[in-house]
């Protein structure tokens, strides 16, 4: 998602205002979202834990709106994917990159400690939404992997037979965002440095052809989620091994 830089110094406290199925309703209404964790993942990216006591529940792939508060009355809103699987009841996590000069995650990873408070709205967009009801095909570079882990917890704390795979690209071993939580459904590529025995190199048609040589009944639903140049690459790769367009989904972020 976008950042802008600019000079927003929110306090520690904000200002705010007074299930899988989610009404147009519900998701137009903005709720108090309290920080009770923060996790490390790589050495630009942490997951961010809130309570959401009223969140009526989203799928895996949605994203929410977060708008910040400040002091004067300044407010700055962003749209972050949500990472965490809708099994996590009144509980939402995001994972958030900290970009250069950008006002909120500058905020986040500078300021933000647990107790403090921010307002989010959703779930937002069901076109990239998957709802466990079909194989699943996964690709994504950094933090595009966000909403595709969502996905992957879905599939892990429901149990589900469908089958589901990841193809995740990221610079190196200390980029790749989750890293301790992927598993045999994984495939990292490395782009800039990798472990020893481990190829370089950009996500080729070698690494995404032989996901799609033994399609499941009924073929896979590919979910593509990176920025502009990665998302059109990652594509025209899915199409030339055989996917149809019309079943690849995209996700862009930048």
């Amino acid at each position: 998602m976008t950042e802008t830089p600019a000079s927003f110094t929110p306090s520690t406290r904000f200002a705010v205002p007074g299930r899988i199925a989610v009404s147009n309703r519900a998701a137009a209404l903005w709720q108090t979202a309290t920080l009770t964790e923060i996790r490390r993942e790589t050495p630009h990216a942490s997951t961010f834990r809130f309570a959401v006591p009223a969140w009526a529940g989203h799928l895996p792939g949605q994203h929410l709106m977060l708008r910040l508060t400040a002091e004067d009355g300044y407010a700055a809103q962003r749209h972050y994917s949500i990472a965490s699987a809708p099994d996590d009841a009144g509980h939402i996590e995001l994972t958030l990159d900290h970009v250069e000069g950008g006002e909120v995650s500058g905020w986040f990873h500078t300021v933000a400690e647990p107790g403090d408070e921010v307002e989010v709205r959703g779930p937002l967009s069901g076109f990239f939404a998957w709802p466990g009801d079909r194989p699943a095909l996964l690709i994504g570079a950094g933090s595009g992997v966000v909403p595709l882990m969502s996905m992957v917890r879905h599939h892990r704390a429901r149990g589900l037979s469908v089958p589901l795979r990841l193809l995740v690209s990221a610079r190196g071993p200390e980029e790749l965002i989750y890293a301790g939580e992927f598993d045999a459904e994984t495939t990292p590529v490395f782009t800039r440095s990798a472990p020893e025995g481990v190829p370089v190199g950009r996500m080729a048609a070698a690494h995404v052809a032989p996901l799609l040589a033994d399609p499941p009944p009924g073929g896979w639903e590919a979910y593509v989620c990176g920025s502009n140049a990665f998302a059109e690459h990652a594509s025209r790769l899915l199409v030339a091994a055989g996917q149809p367009v019309e079943r690849i989904r995209i996700e862009r972020f930048g």
